[in-house]
């Protein structure tokens, strides 16, 4: 579907929540094919392509070359959370992300996420037209899990050890997946226990997020053992790290290995992948689908 059949009704509130929820849940939950999920970075210091879209001219632009390349989901982030990343102030990240929220809203028919682990910004960026919030710090932040139990939204829960600026400083854990479950398993709980529905939670094993390579790959290979608490797994390999540890190449020449790593990914039960790279991406799986089905 292109980006221009994507247009929503101009006579739509783009603040009423929800709006698209209904129709996103029904194909999260369906499992009939895995969801790209684009990332737009409106920072100036994020990993891959910081500064490139941090205007809402260049981060619609972006968004409607993602859509028509066949994103799903167009996810928005105001604030880096690769390593090293210094923390900004909610009056900085909602600057730089509700104009584009609101352009896309106006704009497209589609589920836009919202990336941020702030109440505040949870808060504007669904009354601005997000239908996902997607936070690293899978609600642990003052005031998130009651915000988002009131706000009603889908939201996913990533696991991260210790935070952005320090998190791969020696990450430990006694036995990596069973650490991440064990997680994951707790923040549903918490969430379910403040209100929020089950059908709501996403959950995503934080690939690169306090982990080294090794226990990246173990996630990887054990990610139906996540999948099997019940919850849609969003996975977000692109481009990182662990590729340019296992490929030796610089963050721009990692697109095969994203692509490979998603696949590997989706073979093992994942739901959502978060990528840049979004139409080599939609073709693999188009194709993994069709191996998958035949016979």
């Amino acid at each position: 579907m292109s980006a221009e059949s994507r247009r929503a009704d101009p006579r739509v509130d783009p603040g009423v929540i929800n709006k698209f929820d209904a129709g996103f849940r029904r194909l999260l939950r369906s499992g009939s094919r895995c969801l790209v999920m684009g990332a737009l970075n409106v920072t100036p210091d994020s990993f891959s392509d910081g500064g490139q879209f941090d205007s809402v001219p260049t981060a619609f632009d972006h968004a409607a070359r993602m859509l028509d390349a066949g994103a799903d989901i167009i996810d928005i982030g105001g604030e880096s959370t690769r390593p090293g990343a210094a923390a900004v102030s909610v009056a900085t990240e909602l600057g730089r992300v509700i104009p584009v929220i609101e352009k896309l809203r106006a704009e497209f028919d589609c589920p836009l996420s919202i990336d941020t682990s702030k109440a505040e910004v949870m808060r504007a960026a669904v009354a601005a037209g997000a239908t996902l919030i997607n936070d690293v710090r899978a609600l642990r932040s003052r005031d998130a899990l009651d915000t988002v139990a009131e706000l009603g939204v889908p939201v996913c829960l990533m696991h991260m050890q210790g935070r952005p600026r320090s998190m791969q400083d020696a990450p430990r854990y006694e036995e990596v997946t069973a650490d991440v479950i064990a997680f994951l398993r707790e923040r549903m709980a918490a969430c379910i226990a403040a209100g929020i529905e089950p059908a709501c939670l996403i959950v995503d094993p934080g690939i690169g997020f306090g982990k080294t390579l090794e226990q990246n790959l173990q996630l990887l290979r054990n990610l139906d053992k996540i999948a099997a608490l019940g919850a849609p797994v969003l996975v977000g390999v692109s481009r990182k790290s662990m590729l340019g540890q296992l490929l030796g190449k610089p963050v721009g020449d990692r697109i095969y290995g994203s692509v490979a790593l998603g696949l590997l990914a989706r073979q093992k039960g994942a739901s959502i992948l978060r990528v840049h790279d979004v139409a080599p991406t939609v073709d693999a799986l188009r194709v993994l689908d069709a191996f998958s089905q035949a016979g």
